[in-house]
C-alpha cells in the first residue's frame, strides 16, 4: 500500500516508528500537499461566488493549477521514499569480489542521484505552487485569506525540508559536476521560493 492511502494515524505511526522511511523527504512533500490543498479551498471558496465574479477567470486558473500541483505532491510523498529505498537496496548487494564492489559503488552513485534528484524535483514543484498562492491574494474569499497565509508555511516548510534531502543525497555523490548543478539550481530554488512564501505571509498578516 502506497503512503498516501494511509489514514493520517496509520502515517503517523509510520513515520514516527523505527523505519528509515518515510523521513523527512516524504514529511515535506506532506507539508507542501497540505499547503496547496489549502490554496485549493480558498479557491473552491470563491469560484462562482458573485461578490468574486471580477476574478472569477484569474481564480479558475488558480484552481486548476492547485488540482495539478495537489496530484504532483501527493504523489511525491510516496516518489521520495521509493527513491530512498533504492539507496537502501544496494547495501544488500554482495560485496564478496573487487567486482562485487565495484557494481555497489557504481549502483551506489545511481541510487543517490535519484534520491537527490526526487527533492531537488519537487522543490520545483513547491515553488510553482507557492505562485499559485500569491496569484490567489486580493482576488479570493477574504474569510479564508487566513488559509493562503497558512499555506505559504506549509510549502516553505516543505522547500526547506526537500532542500536538506537534496544535500544529505549529494554529499555521498561523486561527480562534482553534477552535485555543482544540483547546488545551483537548489540554492536559486530556495532563495526565491523563501522570500515568496514570506512575501505571502507578511502580506496577509498586514490584513488580518
Amino acid at each position: 500500500m502506497s503512503l498516501v492511502d494511509l489514514t493520517v494515524t496509520e502515517f503517523m505511526h509510520v513515520l514516527g516508528s523505527d523505519e528509515p522511511a518515510p523521513g523527512g523527504g516524504s514529511a515535506s512533500a506532506l507539508a507542501a500537499s497540505m499547503g496547496i490543498s489549502l490554496t485549493k479551498m480558498v479557491a473552491e471558496l470563491t469560484v462562482g461566488k458573485k461578490k468574486y465574479a471580477e476574478y472569477e477567470v484569474e481564480m479558475q486558473g488558480v484552481l486548476s493549477d492547485a488540482i495539478g500541483l495537489q496530484t504532483e505532491l501527493l504523489a511525491a510523498i510516496d516518489k521520495d521514499t521509493e527513491a530512498f529505498n533504492e539507496v537502501s537496496a544496494v547495501f544488500a548487494m554482495p560485496k564478496a569480489t573487487d567486482e562485487d564492489k565495484a557494481a555497489r559503488r557504481e549502483a551506489m552513485q545511481r541510487a543517490l542521484k535519484i534520491a537527490a534528484k526526487t527533492p531537488l524535483e519537487m522543490m520545483d514543484i513547491i515553488f510553482r505552487a507557492l505562485k499559485v498562492t500569491e496569484a490567489a491574494i486580493g482576488k479570493s474569499n477574504t474569510n479564508a485569506a487566513s488559509d493562503l497565509g497558512v499555506a505559504a508555511l506549509n510549502l516553505k516548510s516543505g522547500l526547506q525540508g526537500a532542500w536538506l534531502n537534496v544535500l544529505i543525497n549529494i554529499g555521498g555523490i561523486k561527480d562534482e559536476e553534477y552535485v555543482q548543478a544540483c547546488k545551483e539550481q537548489g540554492t536559486k530554488v530556495l532563495e526565491e521560493g523563501m522570500a515568496l512564501a514570506d512575501k505571502i505571509y507578511q502580506t496577509i498578516l498586514v490584513d488580518m
